[in-house]
């Protein structure tokens, strides 16, 4: 893990000489940050409203939280119920051959980064990856789409939204509460309180008080899935076929990967984490390829390894569950939007 990292959740040694150093940036960021929403709020800056509902699935901190399982939950919950639902995406990491991009089964994460990618292998809904997200909504809705989620883009201020859903990491939460770079926040934690509703990926409760709803979700896996052949078994009976592994993870919090791992009750011969959206390739990945053992990775990591995957590679897809009716109310709420 990156020292920045350490000082940013972890409270490392190392804050006391890396925070003060950084600090006087936080204050510039703060600084730009206000008055770039401020020239949106009073009209400075425009902002552009689309001919359907706009839902951000955002948060406002850096690295991984869990907005993909939550994006593939609406999408999933939404679709099933007759409404033609777009994603839209800032594409990171990917080198599309022209924006905005619409995937298609023979686009690769290289192309529109990894976690579009995986959006649209679970779902087929139409995708699309761009920086301007205006153009990319308009796109959309001439897909026919009736709904567009934005996969991030809470700071994307010149796309209008009708509804925003911050997700929050329940167990790194807001790490130091500073603003980056001397903290991960890229807004501060006042902003809990202008959105539409908080979910909060874990059971750990806020360390921050809000007045908006709170919603807990949880992520589950019940089976996985060969890298190479697209076999699927149940999990159970792959950790009894299998239970030593080698894994690896390439997301926001590799360390929270591999726990869920030992907890699901795998044992770890070996394990590496990598940074996120980390790109693969048959070398970098050799010390974890083993005669002996599986490797196992997450479904954003296979993404990128279908091209030099072998036979012993699995992924473990997860599905975002909410503890009571949570996952529910924010189908209505987002059913409503399309009868206004």
């Amino acid at each position: 893990m990156r020292l920045i990292e350490q000082v940013w959740f972890y409270r490392h040694q190392a804050k006391w000489l890396i925070v003060p150093l950084l600090a006087p940036l936080s204050l510039v960021f703060w600084l730009l940050s206000v008055l770039r929403r401020a020239l949106f709020t009073l009209g400075v800056k425009s902002s552009v409203k689309v001919s359907c509902p706009v839902v951000i699935v955002g948060n406002i901190g850096v690295g991984g939280n869990g907005k993909t399982p939550l994006v593939l939950f609406l999408v999933e919950q939404l679709s099933q119920q007759g409404i033609k639902v777009g994603v839209l995406s800032r594409g990171y990491g990917g080198q599309a051959p022209h924006y905005p991009y619409l995937l298609n089964e023979q686009t690769s994460a290289e192309q529109a980064g990894d976690e579009p990618v995986l959006i649209y292998q679970r779902t087929k809904v139409p995708v699309i990856v761009g920086s301007d997200r205006v153009a990319a909504a308009l796109q959309l809705i001439a897909q026919g789409c009736q709904l567009i989620i934005s996969d991030d883009g809470l700071q994307h201020y010149r796309l209008q939204r009708d509804y925003e859903i911050l997700v929050v990491d329940g167990k790194r939460q807001f790490g130091n509460g500073l603003l980056l770079p001397a903290g991960p926040l890229r807004e501060t934690t006042a902003r809990l309180n202008s959105v539409d509703r908080i979910v909060v990926n874990g059971d750990k409760p806020l360390n921050v008080s809000t007045v908006k709803p709170i919603n807990t979700m949880l992520l589950t896996a019940t089976r996985v899935v060969n890298v190479k052949t697209g076999e699927q078994q149940m999990l159970a009976e792959f950790i009894a076929q299998h239970p030593r592994v080698n894994a690896m993870a390439g997301i926001g919090d590799p360390p929270r990967f591999f726990q869920y791992l030992c907890e699901l009750g795998f044992v770890l011969d070996k394990s590496q984490g990598f940074i996120d959206h980390q790109a693969y390739n048959q070398r970098l990945l050799a010390p974890l390829i083993s005669a002996n053992y599986p490797l196992l990775m997450t479904e954003k990591d296979a993404v990128k390894c279908t091209a030099f995957a072998e036979s012993s590679w699995w992924y473990l897809p997860v599905d975002a569950q909410f503890i009571g009716d949570g996952g529910q109310q924010l189908v209505t709420d987002i059913k409503q939007l399309l009868q206004k």
